[in-house]
C-alpha cells in the first residue's frame, strides 16, 4: 500500500530546489507532510469539484472612484456573491477614512475588507496611517511599503498585530529565499504568491512548502491577466495535498480579459473559482487574440499606428 504512491512523492518532491531553504524546510519533511496529506485527498478534490474555491475581488475600490461607483460597485459584487473585498489605500489619510466606511456601509461587517497601498509609506508611515483605520477592521494591509523590506515588513506586523491587522505581500517578490526571509522574520500572515514572478510551478511549491511549515496562509496574487488562469491551479493544489484547509485563504480574482483564453477562469454564484477539468494551466490564448494582440504587428497595433496613437517606427 505505502509503495503505490511513495515514488510519487518522491518524483515531485525531486523537481523542488532545495538549496538555500534546507534550514527552514527539507525534502524528507516534505515527504512526511504529503504522506500524511494523501489518504484524505480525494475528500477534498471532490469538495473542490462540487463548491470550488473562494475569491475576492479587487474592482470596488480604486483610486480614483467616485463615492457612487464604489458603492454602486460594492453592490455589484455581493449580488455576485462575493464575501471579500479589498480597497486600494495611501494618498490620503481623510480621504481614506471616508472610503472604508463607505465600504463598510455596504459590505457589512461580516464580510471580509483589505486595503492595499502598493509600497507607497515608509515604515513608520504605514504603522501610523494603518492604525488610523483599524478601526473598519481590515484583515491584512496589502505591501505597506518596499517590498524587498523584509524588517521593514517586521516591524509593521509586529506593530499591527495587537490589532489584529495581518501584513501581505509577496506579489513583487522574485525568489524563494526572500520568501524564507520574509516568513522566518514573521515578516507577514499573508503569503501573496505570484505565478509569473519566481521560478515558475517548482519554485513556487517550495514556497507552499514553507508556508506550511512556519503557519503563514497564502492567498495568491491575481490582479493580471492570466494571473488568476495560473494561481487557480496552484491554490487548490496547497487544500488537496498541503495546508488543507481554506482558513483565510483566497485567491483574487478580476473579471476582465478572461474572454481571451481557450479555458478561463470563472466563479460561481458563490463567488468560488470553479474547479477547471481541462488539462494543463489554463493560459492558452485563443487564436484571434494572438492575431489581434500580437505586438507589435496584431490589429490592435496595427489600429492604434493607422490613428497615430503610437509611431510605427518607435516600434
Amino acid at each position: 500500500m505505502e509503495s503505490s504512491y511513495i515514488l510519487p512523492l518522491q518524483e515531485l518532491v525531486s523537481t523542488i530546489d532545495f538549496r538555500y531553504i534546507e534550514d527552514v524546510i527539507t525534502p524528507e519533511e516534505v515527504i512526511v507532510f504529503l504522506r500524511e496529506t494523501k489518504p484524505t485527498r480525494s475528500d477534498r478534490i471532490q469538495y473542490l469539484l462540487a463548491n470550488g474555491y473562494p475569491a475576492y475581488t479587487t474592482q470596488i475600490g480604486w483610486l480614483g472612484y467616485s463615492d457612487e461607483t464604489i458603492r454602486a460597485l460594492c453592490r455589484k459584487y455581493i449580488a455576485a456573491g462575493f464575501k471579500a473585498f479589498k480597497m486600494k489605500v495611501g494618498q490620503d489619510l481623510k480621504n481614506d477614512i471616508k472610503r472604508c466606511k463607505m465600504v463598510r456601509e455596504e459590505i457589512g461587517w461580516d464580510n471580509q475588507f483589505m486595503i492595499d497601498a502598493n509600497q507607497t509609506w515608509n515604515v513608520q508611515t504605514a504603522i501610523e496611517w494603518v492604525k488610523s483605520l483599524k478601526d473598519f477592521k481590515p484583515l491584512w494591509i496589502e505591501e505597506p511599503t518596499s517590498p524587498d523590506d523584509v524588517l521593514g515588513h517586521a516591524k509593521i506586523a509586529a506593530a499591527l498585530r495587537e490589532h489584529s491587522i495581518g501584513v501581505a505581500t509577496g506579489e513583487m517578490c522574485c525568489n524563494r529565499v526572500m520568501f524564507k526571509q520574509f516568513m522566518q522574520a514573521n515578516a507577514l500572515e499573508f503569503c501573496q504568491i505570484d505565478s509569473a514572478r519566481i521560478g515558475g510551478v517548482n519554485e513556487i511549491l517550495s514556497v507552499y512548502l514553507m508556508a506550511k511549515k512556519l503557519n503563514v496562509k497564502v492567498c495568491p496574487h491575481a490582479g493580471g491577466v492570466g494571473l488568476c488562469e495560473m494561481v487557480q491551479h496552484l491554490q487548490m493544489w496547497d487544500f488537496c495535498s498541503v495546508s488543507c484547509t481554506m482558513e483565510e485563504r483566497m485567491i483574487e480574482f478580476v473579471d476582465q480579459q478572461h474572454d481571451q483564453f481557450v479555458s478561463p477562469a470563472t466563479i460561481n454564484e458563490k463567488a468560488c473559482y470553479v474547479t477547471p477539468r481541462d488539462p494543463g494551466y489554463s493560459i492558452e490564448l485563443k487564436k484571434e487574440a494572438i492575431t489581434q494582440f500580437e505586438y507589435p504587428h496584431g490589429t490592435e497595433w496595427n489600429r492604434m499606428f493607422d490613428q497615430g496613437i503610437f509611431k510605427r517606427e518607435h516600434y
